[in-house]
């Protein structure tokens, strides 16, 4: 097999092949992760003061 047709099979496995790689959810946004950190870290806040208040 030469050169030039590895080539243009390569080329049509990539073009075949393109419709499953859309199918793949975008990353996430960053913001995304930083809201749920900051509402844990809310969420960790409010249970130590609730445990807090309910010794003193």
């Amino acid at each position: 097999m030469m050169v030039a047709d590895m080539k243009r099979l390569e080329q049509a496995a990539r073009v075949s092949m393109s419709g499953f790689q859309d199918a793949e959810p975008p990353p996430a946004p960053r913001s995304s992760h930083l809201a749920l950190r900051l509402g844990a870290i809310a969420l960790f806040a409010a249970m130590a003061l609730t445990a807090a208040w309910q010794l003193f």
